[in-house]
């Protein structure tokens, strides 16, 4: 499309530094700490085998979508919502579906930098032998202790928040890209370290086969939209991230073919995820359905009492710290993007003022675990309030709105023009998917988690 004003961000250098880049955004807490737990939860392989399914037929089309959205605008969400409409000449209150996206991801960030900071803390934790022949008591007295402290969990938060921007404010190529092609290749590294530590526990074959060997009986109808939710959710779409991320990816460059590969990357940490912390879980007698507390109070445990337990603990969570670190950055540009387009502020500006914002955000969730926990908005902590509104609410009402957008309200041509898919066959197959299987499964799931299914 054509437009006057011209774009003051920049663009990605190459295919792969988008395809580390978005994969950076998807991959984060989501992977390592939530991925495990829920697959635990609810049984294992057959779950898994729902998880990739539903990555296939909902995420990849989405994220094509959002991709498309984004490159064919070159502008951040609010910008690229408010161009396509006009050029679709379609309803003005489109526009708004940019803004849901960019207010989405600052609250994600409010309070994933408190989670990331949490985890920032463990590293020195674990350097220090604290988890070192510790009971389960022991452990949560440690993770008790930590959270009921408001100071630490903000000096926690200010450090993670900071390396943030420090890496935003120095803009697309030198701060952004650099970035991740640092961080995501250190997080494989680390990731295979830990795999092949977990093939020294005892019970790897037992980890891979409770990952890996469906027992379908163990399936529900609410296992399958969890798992539907999921695969949506860990692609970080419907939040602004890989719009924005898309609008710098050049022209030329298949949209389809990188979303393949970012999801595929991002599910193969998942998944790698899974092959490290189980066996470990199964070699100390855990239970792998023991929930969010998996990674904080009940990992601690098996590295305090395992041989060479030290080492793993502190690369396991300098493996979350990158993975958060990762998707924050994506979480931040949006607002980022637009401050330097829209209000014409500098960079510099730009991230002073959206991360001071964000920061502000962020001890709302500090003080849910402390002094404000006693504070409840319709019986849920300001952490839990604004966790239920973004994950619950904001992203599928926009991962639906985008792909109705794009299957329904952007013209054929256009979206035809901006994949250019090898043949008419795979376009007709993504406009299948985007106009009817990813909008009604994104609607089931709305329908689930606000307790109507």
């Amino acid at each position: 499309m054509t437009d006057t004003k011209k774009s003051v961000h920049g663009a990605w250098s190459s295919r792969f530094a988008f395809i580390l880049a978005a994969t950076g955004s998807a991959v984060g807490l989501g992977n390592i700490w939530k991925f495990p737990y829920i697959t635990g939860e609810n049984g294992g392989g057959a779950f898994v085998i729902v998880y990739l399914v539903c990555v296939l037929l909902i995420g990849i089309p989405i994220m094509i979508a959002e991709t498309m959205l984004g490159r064919r605008s070159q502008r951040n969400p609010v910008e690229t919502m408010a161009l396509l409409t006009d050029e679709a000449g379609a309803d003005k209150n489109w526009h708004y579906l940019g803004w849901m996206g960019v207010i989405a991801g600052m609250f994600i960030l409010s309070y994933y930098s408190v989670i990331a900071g949490w985890a920032s803390a463990y590293i020195v934790k674990a350097f220090a032998g604290s988890f070192f022949d510790a009971d389960g008591t022991a452990i949560k007295g440690i993770f008790d202790d930590f959270v009921a402290s408001p100071v630490q969990l903000i000096f926690w938060h200010s450090l993670f928040m900071l390396a943030t921007m420090l890496i935003v404010v120095r803009g697309v190529h030198n701060g952004l890209e650099k970035a991740v092609q640092f961080l995501m290749p250190s997080l494989f590294v680390l990731m295979i370290l830990l795999v092949g530590y977990a093939m020294t526990t005892g019970s790897y074959n037992q980890g891979l086969h409770f990952l890996f060997m469906p027992d379908f009986s163990k399936l529900t109808s609410d296992s399958v939209l969890t798992a539907m939710g999921h695969a949506f959710f860990t692609l970080s779409l419907g939040m602004g991230a890989i719009m924005v991320y898309g609008s710098y990816l050049p022209k030329g460059i298949s949209i389809a073919k990188t979303a393949f590969l970012i999801a595929g990357a991002d599910t193969a940490v998942a998944l790698l995820a899974g092959i490290a912390i189980f066996p470990i879980v199964f070699a100390n007698n855990l239970h792998p359905a023991s929930g969010p507390g998996l990674i904080f109070q009940t990992l601690p445990i098996a590295f305090g009492a395992m041989a060479g337990g030290w080492l793993m603990g502190i690369l396991f969570f300098v493996m979350l710290v990158i993975a958060a670190l990762t998707s924050s950055i994506s979480l931040i540009e949006p607002v980022v993007a637009w401050l330097v387009e829209s209000k014409d502020l500098s960079r510099e500006k730009a991230c002073i003022w959206s991360g001071l914002v964000t920061w502000l955000l962020g001890l709302g969730t500090v003080f849910s675990f402390n002094v404000w926990s006693n504070v409840k908005f319709f019986d849920r902590n300001i952490f839990q309030l604004l966790d239920y509104l973004t994950a619950n609410l904001m992203l599928p009402i926009g991962g639906f709105c985008i792909a109705v957008f794009a299957g329904w309200i952007m013209k054929r041509q256009h979206s035809e023009q901006e994949l250019d898919m090898p043949n008419a066959a795979s376009y007709q197959v993504w406009k299948i998917l985007i106009s009817y299987v990813a909008p009604l499964a994104v609607f089931f799931v709305f329908l689930h988690v606000i307790g109507v299914l």
